[in-house]
């Protein structure tokens, strides 16, 4: 009798790509100036994703980490990221294009950060493993009208913020009262995000994340937006530019200007900014 294979479930869908970036300039007897350096960031997307009838459940993990060598100066991380995302959502109707839906993320960094600007702060990182960390929970209307696009609005959501190092603590770092190593905040969350092909082998995506805290000054919208285009050169060589913005007026950051030889520090909420280009090997799965 012959045998029959077990069917394949086709309600999920997993994979993933990796891929591993380098830089590296090399100047002699450059008139115009300049100094060496090499960099190198490894980045990994993994994704499960499910759907069957009226439930989805989507879950991504991003890690990035990255390191920098210019000149004379100690080898300082230029990339750092540990996102994971989880949302499960259930379909108001079988025709219908809104989801009833939870969601869940959490973020952090896997090594201490510093002030480079600042000599005498290097000995003191200003950022640690869950510190901060960042996680939201969310309960919501998730629309999604295509594989491209999505539309997360939710007006019940918690977002806490962790300081799990007692300097940093008892700084007051990241919004947190000082001595404490947590903040908790109730609000509305927004997010939006877009993705697809826009040319051959150009993938764009983009996310857009808003949060108003209804406890302290809902005015004042927590802002963070992220740009990405990726470019396939052939199977393994891709190219990549990546932007993200971020705003929140309970993050103070730290700015010295030195005017006629005197360093003058200012600490406020400011708009923070990050660029990164690579091209690299990559490996889809």
């Amino acid at each position: 009798m012959a045998q029959t294979s077990a069917p394949v479930d086709t309600s999920w869908k997993k994979g993933g790509m990796g891929s591993i970036n380098f830089n590296q300039v090399a100047l002699s007897n450059w008139a115009a100036g300049g100094e060496n350096s090499m960099s190198g960031a490894a980045f990994l997307t993994l994704f499960a994703n499910y759907a069957k009838d009226r439930l989805a459940w989507d879950n991504q993990l991003d890690l990035a980490y990255g390191l920098l060598k210019s000149g004379d100066a100690k080898v300082r991380k230029n990339e750092d990221k540990i996102e994971l995302n989880s949302k499960v959502g259930y379909k108001v109707s079988h025709e219908s294009k809104f989801y009833y839906t939870f969601l869940f993320n959490f973020k952090s960094q896997f090594a201490n950060g510093y002030d480079y600007k600042n000599d005498t702060l290097l000995k003191y990182p200003i950022s640690k493993f869950l510190a901060p960390g960042y996680l939201l929970y969310s309960i919501g209307i998730d629309y999604k009208p295509n594989d491209a696009f999505s539309l997360y609005l939710s007006p019940l959501t918690g977002r806490t913020i962790i300081v799990n190092d007692d300097m940093l603590a008892q700084a007051g770092a990241f919004g947190v009262d000082p001595g404490k190593k947590s903040l908790t905040q109730l609000g509305a969350y927004l997010r939006a995000m877009y993705k697809k092909d826009v040319f051959t082998n150009v993938n764009f995506q983009t996310k857009l994340e808003l949060f108003s805290n209804y406890l302290d000054n809902p005015q004042n919208i927590a802002v963070n937006h992220e740009i990405l285009i990726a470019m396939k050169v052939n199977k393994f060589i891709t190219a990549n530019i990546g932007t993200q913005m971020i705003y929140d007026d309970i993050i103070p950051v730290t700015v010295i200007k030195e005017k006629s030889g005197v360093k003058e520090t200012k600490t406020g909420p400011r708009l923070q900014f990050k660029e990164v280009f690579g091209i690299g090997l990559s490996y889809k799965f």
